[in-house]
C-alpha cells in the first residue's frame, strides 16, 4: 500500500436525525417513535447542539478540504424546523467551509409536513429533497406503517415544487404485500407525472429485527417481481429517465452525495447512529456513533464513536461493492487513488470477469456489463 492522499478524496458530511412520528414494520434504520409524535423545541435545540459538537471532533479529518455535500437522513429528518437547519448550517460553515455549489439533501416524509414550511427549507440552504413516498396506493401505504396517503404524497411533490424545489428525489418500493404488475407501474406513472426529476425504486426485502420479520407479509411470487422490475425499467426508460446505479433513475442531475459513496470518497458523520468513512495517510476507517438519542445526548462526543481501520485484504471488496453498483462504473485510477492499493494486483481476476463478459474490457473504467450487473453478487463474491 502506497501513502494515501485525503486530499484528493471529496468530503462530504451524513446527519442522522434518529426520530420518526412512527416506526414502520419493515424499517430497519435507526430510527425512534418520538414522544407524542411530536418533536418539542428544547429537545430539537439538545440535538442540534450535539450534533455541532460532535461536528468539531471530526475537523481534523478534513485536511484543507471543504464539504462536497450534505445528505440528513433518518428517521423522519423533516421533524426538525427550517429554522433549526438554518443556525444549524451557520455553525458547521463557520467551522468548516461548504462548496459553493454544494448539495444539500433532506429527506421528508409527506406526512409530517403541512407543506407551507418547504419555501423555508429552501430557504435555509437545502437544494434537494427525498421524499420517502414507498407507494402512492393508500391500501399499501397503511400495510407498511405510513402516515400518509395517497393525497398527501402527490401534494406534497407539488407543493415542494411550486415552493422552488428543482430537484426531486421520490423513494418508491416495489414488491409490496400482494401487489400486482398495474399497481406498481402506477405508483411510477405518479411520481414522473406530478414531477420527480429523480426516483428511487428498489424492492422491498425483509429484514431481521423487524416487524415484517416476525410477521411476515405475502409477497408477490418471483415471476410477478421478474415482472415488475422488466415493466417498471421499460417505462422510465420510455419517460427519459437514466438508470444510474442499481436502483437509482435521474431525468436531470445524479445525486452528488450517493455518487461520492459509490466512488468511494469520505464523509464525515455527525448524529445518533451515524457512520462515516475517512481516508487517512496511513489507510482507510469507517467509524459508526451511539445509536440511541437518549446515549448520544448524555455522552461527550469523544465517548460515543467506533473507529476500524479497513485492513488491506478487505479493500479490494469494500471499493468494488461500491464502485460497481454504479451502471458505468468508476476510473479504473481511481482504485489506487482512494485505496493506496495496486490495480495491477487484481488483474487476474479482472481478466477473468471480463472473460467471462461480466466486466467490460476497457482497461481504463471499473464496471460490469449488463450481464455482470445481473449477477453483481457474484461477481463482488470474487473480490472478497
Amino acid at each position: 500500500m502506497v501513502n494515501l492522499n485525503p486530499q484528493s478524496v471529496p468530503l462530504s458530511l451524513y446527519i442522522h436525525m434518529p426520530w420518526c412520528v412512527r416506526k414502520c414494520p419493515y424499517c430497519d434504520f435507526n430510527s425512534h417513535a418520538v414522544p407524542d409524535g411530536k418533536l418539542s423545541l428544547d429537545l430539537e435545540q439538545q440535538y442540534l447542539h450535539a450534533l455541532l459538537a460532535d461536528f468539531k471532533t471530526q475537523l481534523h479529518f478534513a485536511q484543507g478540504r471543504h464539504i462536497h455535500s450534505v445528505f440528513i437522513g433518518g428517521g423522519t429528518p423533516s421533524l426538525i424546523s427550517a429554522q433549526g437547519y438554518m443556525w444549524l448550517f451557520a455553525q458547521l460553515k463557520s467551522l468548516l467551509p461548504f462548496e459553493t455549489d454544494c448539495e444539500i439533501t433532506l429527506e421528508a416524509n409527506p406526512g409530517t409536513l403541512e407543506h407551507e414550511p418547504f419555501k423555508d427549507y429552501l430557504e435555509a440552504g437545502i437544494s434537494r429533497l427525498s421524499l420517502g413516498v414507498q407507494s402512492f396506493n393508500s391500501e399499501q401505504l397503511s400495510k407498511l406503517g405510513r402516515i400518509h396517503s395517497n393525497d398527501d404524497a402527490i401534494l406534497a411533490i407539488r407543493h415542494a415544487k411550486q415552493a422552488g424545489f428543482t430537484r426531486l428525489n421520490v423513494d418508491l418500493m416495489h414488491g409490496l404485500p400482494e401487489q400486482s404488475l398495474s399497481e406498481a407501474l402506477l405508483d411510477l406513472q405518479l411520481a414522473v407525472e406530478n414531477g420527480a426529476t429523480h426516483i428511487s425504486w428498489y424492492q422491498l426485502t425483509i429484514e431481521p429485527n423487524t416487524v415484517f420479520f416476525r410477521t411476515q407479509p405475502i409477497l408477490p411470487q418471483d415471476e410477478v417481481l421478474e415482472d415488475i422490475q422488466a415493466a417498471g425499467e421499460e417505462y422510465l426508460k420510455a419517460q427519459g429517465f437514466i438508470n444510474y446505479e442499481v436502483s437509482a433513475w435521474r431525468k436531470e442531475l445524479p445525486s452528488a452525495h450517493n455518487l461520492n459513496y459509490w466512488q468511494f470518497g469520505d464523509y464525515l458523520a455527525i448524529g445518533a447512529g451515524a457512520h462515516g468513512k475517512v481516508t487517512q495517510v496511513d489507510g482507510v476507517y469507517r467509524f459508526q456513533k451511539t445509536r440511541l438519542p437518549k446515549d448520544y445526548l448524555a455522552k461527550i462526543p469523544a465517548e460515543h464513536v467506533q473507529y476500524k481501520r479497513i485492513e488491506q485484504d478487505e479493500l479490494p471488496f469494500e471499493f468494488m461493492m461500491n464502485a460497481l453498483r454504479l451502471n458505468e462504473g468508476v476510473e479504473a485510477r481511481l482504485y489506487q487513488e482512494r485505496t493506496g492499493l495496486d490495480l495491477k494486483t487484481l488483474q487476474p481476476i479482472l481478466s477473468g470477469l471480463r472473460e467471462r463478459q461480466l466486466m467490460v474490457a476497457d482497461p481504463d473504467r471499473l464496471a460490469c456489463t449488463e450481464k455482470g450487473h445481473i449477477f453483481l453478487n457474484l461477481v463482488l463474491e470474487e473480490f472478497l
